[in-house]
């Protein structure tokens, strides 16, 4: 929420989303925020593409968002726990397409124009301080996307 009050003047003219633990987006909700976006941030806990169901999402066309930004794969107990308990109900390809790779070539094929997604699990306190990097060198530098994850990389 700070970072986001600190960068609230560069966005553009709107920030529409779900903040916080205000509720749980339905397909729907994400489907609204994905295809009327410029640049959408996933910014949570666990795998992005555990919170989507994945027939709905390559079905989906999204030229408009020009940026994904997903700053996922952090863990707490609580939602090791959900995610353990979602995966039990999936098969081997369809969990292999929630990796960070997959996700990505999955968002791209629906028309996002960028996506900057982790690698690997990580903390809250390190996704924090990569986004205020992202906001930072994106909005307030001018930087392009590739100039910030050079930044990001080193």
């Amino acid at each position: 929420q700070e970072i986001l009050e600190k960068y609230h003047n560069l966005f553009a003219l709107r920030w529409e989303g779900v903040i916080g633990n205000m509720h749980a987006p339905s397909q729907a909700e994400w489907e609204q925020l994905l295809t009327n976006c410029s640049a959408f941030l996933f910014y949570g806990m666990e795998r992005f593409m555990s919170h989507v169901l994945l027939d709905w999402l390559v079905a989906m066309n999204i030229p408009k968002c020009r940026l994904v930004i997903l700053l996922d794969l952090v863990r707490s107990r609580l939602s090791y726990q959900r995610i353990t308990n979602s995966d039990t109900h999936k098969s081997c390809p369809r969990l292999a397409l929630e990796r960070p790779r997959e996700a990505a070539m999955l968002l791209s094929l629906t028309g996002a124009g960028c996506v900057i997604a982790r690698q690997w699990y990580t903390s809250l306190e390190e996704n924090a301080e990569r986004l205020e990097t992202l906001f930072e060198n994106l909005l307030s530098f001018g930087k392009t996307t590739g100039q910030t994850v050079h930044v990001l990389q080193k």
